[in-house]
């Protein structure tokens, strides 16, 4: 089964509307989407290795879009959809507390939460709420979102083939690997904030 999801995936990778849909996932996880940009990016570069500087500006540009929306979330429909948003993924409790660091903090939060696996919806939406200066947001989601996608295509470009060779041959460890990442970051979230 994972065999045929990462064939599936390499395949949507080679795609020619690749772009755009990476463009969709980037932009919709950074608001509400709890999947990463990262497993159609890998594939996308891994296939197109000369291609890998603009997946890398396309992922980042619609992840920034995305934190946009997500920051409209917190500042204007915080009530309607935000709230429930943080709800269901636990993270009320200790929110309050989050808001006074995140007003001392927030360039370097929203900068760290760019680059690691950290649940970037949470910060986004944690944003706005906090009305953290739009124009700091926007430069530290800027640097820490494509920080992240440049250094993964930067990798991926340089060191292609081998990376993919490993992937294949360790397909079920790695996509282990990945969801423990992914839902240790959700537990951090949760837990934390």
């Amino acid at each position: 089964m994972l065999r045929r999801l990462y064939d599936w995936t390499m395949n949507l990778s080679a795609h020619p509307h690749a772009l755009w849909v990476l463009a969709g996932i980037a932009f919709v996880e950074s608001s509400v989407f709890p999947i990463p940009p990262d497993v159609l990016l890998i594939p996308m570069v891994l296939a197109a290795r000369q291609r890998a500087w603009l997946i890398a500006a396309v992922a980042t540009a619609a992840s920034v879009v995305g934190g946009i929306a997500g920051y409209g979330i917190g500042y204007f429909l915080f009530a309607e959809v935000g709230q429930p948003l943080l709800d269901f993924y636990g993270y009320q409790d200790k929110f309050a507390q989050f808001s006074e660091l995140y007003n001392a903090w927030g360039a370097w939060i929203v900068f760290g939460a760019g680059l690691t696996p950290f649940p970037y919806k949470v910060i986004t939406i944690a944003s706005g709420l906090t009305h953290l200066d739009f124009l700091t947001f926007n430069i530290a989601s800027v640097l820490g979102r494509g920080g992240r996608f440049f250094l993964v295509a930067g990798l991926l470009w340089q060191f292609g083939p081998p990376i993919r060779t490993f992937i294949e041959k360790n397909l079920g460890l790695l996509t282990f690997a990945f969801f423990v990442l992914l839902l240790g970051g959700f537990l951090i979230a949760r837990y934390l904030f």
